[in-house]
């Protein structure tokens, strides 16, 4: 007998007749002898109608509290309709919002974009595992949570995503299924991509920097909670089958997925490219980045400016790197010299948060600065930070963002 956790998006309880195949699909897999679990969001575009009412009606004058009340109402509604279409159906179901004592989602007192207190909520999913051991199917709110006071509070958006992992860690569920309008994964957006085709699987470090770089299929924030021992995929509602394919998440996430702060072992050298106008000339970096690959150097790093390119080398490849780049130089008439610079160590900050972060930078940069540590090249994405600094200064560096980021 296997726990599943069913996360049901809006689309997928976008009408009567959605929510009546979606509970099928529940019941279906209970009369197999499975348990289940469901996590419902709110019906399709409810939540965007509440707060767009709220604002014609009242402006600018709610607070936070009222808005997370409000905003709650779409997935109160939707799990009293689908547990009752459960009942329909002939299986014992009970809706769990957090006006609930049994409700398991606790949080910090933030109303809009709160962050869970996981040791609390793990203690509160006995009263889930207790209804589950009597053959009721808990319907459970998704995107929602009870702060300390016991006021809705709500976790942001992807929320009933995170709620959908955090149970299923907490309860320690056999398959997390996350039901949806898509197929899958597929391997690009095939409304751009007529091609596109669909994953068997993908990893989870794959998905949550797929996920955090637009890909409207799950949240990244929700990967974070996605144990080891779990199964999950991603399948379409109109199978109206919680046994179908899909596309299957695998592993876990190696590492902290809140933070993670390292230092490359060995120094990097740092290679300058100068020349007027050199970025108006076609192919310019894919010529400097295939000498360097067809001579077996990897690159960790490379930005280029309006009149020069700069390019990080490890120390043991830089003299070789050195010569090859210079012939380059001398035979391109955009270009006109180039310089080997001092030692660099290379700091990686990696969190799948950054994108939600304002000022994440600036938190990095700071202590540095106050330290009279040089930053000699910094980049980042929305799920990473790197920076350069002069090697004697690696190590301090590397605990001084470890002490801002804790």
């Amino acid at each position: 007998m296997d726990l599943i956790v069913a996360k049901f998006g809006g689309t997928s309880v976008g009408d009567g007749s959605r929510i009546r195949k979606a509970a099928q699909s529940v019941v279906n897999e209970y009369m197999k002898g499975n348990q289940l679990v469901v996590v419902v969001s709110a019906v399709n575009n409810a939540t965007d109608e509440l707060i767009e009412l709220s604002n014609e009606a009242i402006g600018g004058g709610l607070t936070d509290k009222q808005k997370a009340e409000i905003m709650a109402m779409g997935e109160l509604t939707s799990s009293r309709l689908f547990a009752a279409a459960i009942e329909s159906l002939g299986v014992k179901a009970e809706f769990i919002d957090p006006y609930n004592d049994k409700w398991p989602v606790i949080t910090d007192s933030n109303s809009l974009n709160a962050k869970i207190d996981f040791a609390t909520t793990d203690k509160k999913c006995e009263g889930i595992k207790n209804l589950i051991s009597q053959g009721i199917i808990p319907v459970i709110c998704g995107f929602l949570g009870k702060g300390p006071s016991g006021e809705i509070t709500t976790i942001g958006r992807g929320g009933s995503d995170v709620t959908a992992f955090l149970l299923g860690h907490c309860l320690s569920a056999n398959n997390v299924v996350i039901v949806t309008d898509v197929d899958g994964v597929m391997s690009t957006d095939p409304n751009k991509i007529e091609e596109a085709e669909l994953l068997d699987e993908i990893s989870v470090e794959e998905m949550r920097d797929l996920a955090t770089h637009g890909a409207q299929v799950l949240h990244p924030h929700a990967l974070k909670y996605k144990d080891p021992l779990i199964s999950a995929k991603i399948i379409n509602f109109n199978n109206g089958d919680l046994s179908s394919e899909g596309t299957k998440i695998t592993g876990p996430f190696e590492g902290d997925m809140l933070k993670t702060v390292s230092l490359y072992k060995n120094p990097i050298s740092v290679i300058a490219i100068v020349g007027e106008e050199m970025l108006k000339k076609v192919g310019l970096l894919a010529d400097l980045t295939s000498c360097l690959a067809e001579n077996e150097i990897n690159i960790f790093g490379i930005s280029a400016g309006q009149n020069s390119i700069t390019v990080f080398v490890e120390k043991k490849d830089s003299d070789k790197a050195y010569h090859l780049l210079h012939s380059w130089v001398i035979d391109e008439d955009v270009l006109s010299s180039l310089s080997l610079g001092d030692d660099t160590a290379m700091i990686t900050v990696v969190s799948p948060e950054f994108i939600d972060e304002p000022g994440i930078i600036s938190n990095i940069t700071n202590p540095l600065r106050k330290n009279d540590i040089n930053i000699v090249e910094i980049s980042s994405s929305q799920t990473a930070v790197v920076l350069f600094v002069d090697w004697k200064d690696g190590e301090k560096a590397l605990e001084l963002i470890k002490e801002v980021l804790k």
